[in-house]
């Protein structure tokens, strides 16, 4: 009877030590970027072409910053009405110095009136309210910015929410850090991008594990986007790292029954 009990303990310890080293740890392999550019030895090197084309077409409800700067004022931001006005930085001062698409692709600017803008690029609208200012105000120049470039970031990051990007581009990598980069149960192979287009929303699946990545036409995000990482199904049982102390905890456990039945056999 003691002999089978010893077995049958050791047998149980052998499995629970195997079962935790199996399925406890995330494989290193499943949380790398760009594997590919990885394998290159140090004296390889590998291009990725991607045109960095900024062709986000304006749509009814985007907010448009707009200065008008005339070459004779100095340290300052002139308005049509001859009116010195400084910048502001804020969030809310941003919104309110902006103006809106409206639902039939207009914006309304003093003097000028409404012009459609809908489905222009940034630049683009902005040679074209340039080109109706100059027929109004001579040595004007017209500054035009989206002063609503939101990105939201779901799924597993370290930070999800939803980031305002100050800058005309930001890429794939770029909108991760934001976020605080992925955690260790993030399926960086299934990343999904939910993207609005004319015709509603467009989702999109990239691999950022693939260094294929860099010469995708979605490594570069646009204004709205939505970017959703998967978890792992590892996420369910599994551990980011080897948890020695649950192993040591069982292992604690399994000798002390095991020491149990010994004196109890031992006594009988």
């Amino acid at each position: 009877m003691m002999k089978t009990m010893n077995k049958i303990t050791k047998l149980g310890l052998a499995a629970v030590v195997l079962a935790v080293l199996f399925a406890s740890c995330v494989p290193q392999k499943k949380m790398l970027y760009l594997k590919e550019a990885q394998m290159l030895s140090e004296n390889q090197s590998i291009n990725y072409v991607n045109e960095r084309s900024v062709d986000y077409k304006l749509q009814p409800g985007d907010n448009l910053y707009i200065r008008f700067v005339n070459i004779v004022d100095q340290g300052g931001t002139s308005s049509l009405n001859g009116e010195f006005t400084r910048t502001s930085s804020s969030d809310a001062s941003i919104y309110l110095q902006s103006y809106t698409i409206d639902e039939e692709g207009f914006i309304e600017l003093p003097l000028i009136g409404k012009i459609v803008v809908r489905n222009l690029t940034v630049d683009e609208a902005k040679a074209l309210l340039q080109t109706e200012l100059d027929k109004y105000i001579n040595q004007t120049t017209i500054i035009v910015k989206m002063s609503n470039f939101n990105l939201t970031i779901l799924g597993e990051v370290t930070h999800p929410g939803m980031f305002k990007v100050y800058q005309s581009q930001i890429n794939l990598f770029e909108a991760v850090a934001l976020a605080g980069n992925m955690t260790n149960f993030a399926k960086n192979s299934a990343v999904k991008i939910i993207r609005q287009t004319d015709n509603g929303s467009e989702i999109v699946t990239v691999d950022m594990g693939s260094a294929d990545i860099l010469s995708s036409p979605y490594y570069y995000l646009k204004p709205n986007d939505i970017v959703y990482v998967e978890p792992m199904k590892i996420k369910q049982w599994g551990f980011t790292a080897f948890p020695y102390a649950t192993v040591f905890s069982i292992i604690s456990l399994v000798v002390t029954v095991y020491a149990l039945f010994r004196k109890n056999g031992s006594s009988n």
